[in-house]
């Protein structure tokens, strides 16, 4: 089973369940434990590969899919008893999510999408094959930070591409390239989220300077009656570090106010 940590409000309260992006883990979301624990169950999870989630029954795997990854997660969710959870996510986990609530809609009382990847621009794409080329030739923690730097480009995203590269060389290489395994099955299922909005409570909270995919997501939200956007002034990709006062205030606000709309 994954690696988790959980906060207990009371019994009673709302679960908010965490999920990290491709090479971070948990512990990005230092930022946000302490505002969250004041009104939720908090629950933290380690994907795969990831963080404390370093388990060697992954030896035995070849490729990974969204499908195997969320499959874990909620293994996680039933052996707690949790029943409902609102999700919160960053970058890859925003796909993750969507994965899951897609399957298990019973599971979703709302999502938090913090740099949510719903498209790939024609820099992402470029990006995406020209990783899948190098990851058989160059080292894999040169490849991440070329990843980051693309995406963080600038001075002040510094904090969040270091803290991503820092976690990410806690993992293994060959359990870097078998997340690589998943690119091919991002395009196909993205085009699908597109094309099928599901009726769940969806804000999107993304940075000004998220030039990869903050567009996408401007005509997305346009088109799904039950989503809705909010821009971060003055950042980057990773909210919920660059700018974490206002990912905060925004996320919780809007998971109460799902609370009372449910």
């Amino acid at each position: 089973m994954l690696h988790y940590t959980k906060h207990i409000l009371n019994p009673q309260a709302e679960w908010v369940t965490f999920i990290h992006g491709a090479g971070g883990s948990s512990s990005i979301w230092y930022k946000q434990l302490a505002d969250f624990k004041k009104h939720f169950n908090v629950l933290l999870i380690d994907l795969r590969g990831h963080g404390h989630s370093q388990n060697p029954i992954y030896e035995q795997m070849d490729a990974y899919t969204f499908e195997g990854i969320g499959n874990e997660i909620i293994e996680v969710l039933d052996y707690l008893q949790i029943k409902t959870t609102h999700f919160i996510g960053i970058s890859l986990g925003t796909i993750i999510i969507q994965d899951i609530t897609r399957r298990f809609p019973e599971k979703a009382r709302s999502m938090v999408m913090g740099g949510a990847v719903m498209k790939l621009n024609l820099r992402g794409q470029v990006l995406m094959h020209l990783g899948i080329f190098l990851q058989k030739i160059v080292p894999f923690i040169w490849l991440y930070r070329l990843f980051a730097l693309i995406i963080m480009p600038r001075k002040k995203h510094q904090k969040s591409r270091n803290i991503f590269v820092r976690e990410a060389k806690r993992m293994y290489e060959k359990e870097f390239k078998r997340w690589f395994t998943l690119a091919k099955e991002i395009n196909p299922l993205l085009a699908f989220f597109r094309k099928n909005p599901i009726n769940i409570p969806t804000l999107y909270l993304m940075g000004s300077e998220d030039f990869m995919f903050l567009p996408s997501i401007n005509k997305l939200v346009k088109q799904q009656a039950v989503a809705r956007l909010e821009i971060i002034p003055k950042c980057g990709h990773i909210v919920n570090i660059e700018k974490a006062a206002a990912f905060n205030a925004s996320a919780i606000r809007f998971l109460k106010e799902s609370v009372v709309l449910a």
